[in-house]
């Protein structure tokens, strides 16, 4: 019979839509999906202090220092962490090829920014005493070596570096070559970076 079928038919759609509804009805539609928590692990926080601690290690990494001069540098880095051997030693040819070359052009002004009061006076004598004699200076030809002999920091901060060169000279006619000492000081307390020529003794 045809009424009776379509009321059972009826009776099992609205059993299967209840059935549907109550296991959907659970799901509130808040719920984040499982698969996006997989997606999104919980990272650890970052700790305020990694910046400091990794420059503190980069300077525990530093290289020792190493040479008669080593335990003088460090005091000197201890001071100044940006003291670096090979850009002093750098820094101290440059410094000779300047003096050297001032002093030969007589060229006070020059020498002033590059030493210390006692060496200038000594510097503009030797000049004053050239020109009077009329002499041709000595000029440097080749710088052969530049290397750091002694380092040291006194008690004001004073820092100095002693700095073994060895150099061929000539006046045009005449060759000779030169082996001296150069000391450079500089105050480890101020801004100014700049190292001054404080002492010019010939090497033994």
């Amino acid at each position: 019979m045809p009424g009776i079928d379509l009321i059972i038919l009826a009776a099992i759609a609205v059993f299967v839509i209840s059935r549907l509804y109550a296991v959907l009805g659970q799901k509130t539609g808040a719920e984040p999906p499982a698969r996006r928590l997989r997606e999104a692990p919980v990272r650890a926080p970052e700790r305020e202090d990694d910046g400091a601690m990794e420059a503190t290690d980069k300077r525990r990494l530093r290289p020792a220092f190493t040479g008669p001069a080593a335990a003088g540098m460090e005091a000197i880095a201890v001071e100044d962490d940006s003291f670096s051997p090979e850009e002093f030693t750098r820094g101290a040819r440059k410094a000779y090829e300047m003096i050297v070359a001032a002093f030969a052009d007589g060229d006070r002004d020059a020498l002033r920014q590059l030493v210390d009061q006692d060496v200038f006076d000594a510097y503009s004598d030797a000049i004053a005493e050239r020109e009077r004699a009329g002499t041709e200076p000595m000029r440097l030809v080749r710088l052969r070596q530049a290397r750091i002999a002694e380092a040291s920091v006194d008690a004001g901060n004073m820092a100095r570096v002693l700095v073994s060169f060895e150099s061929d000279l000539s006046d045009g006619e005449n060759m000779r070559s030169a082996k001296e000492i150069w000391t450079f000081k500089r105050q480890l307390k101020i801004d100014n970076p700049n190292w001054l020529l404080d002492e010019v003794t010939t090497a033994t």
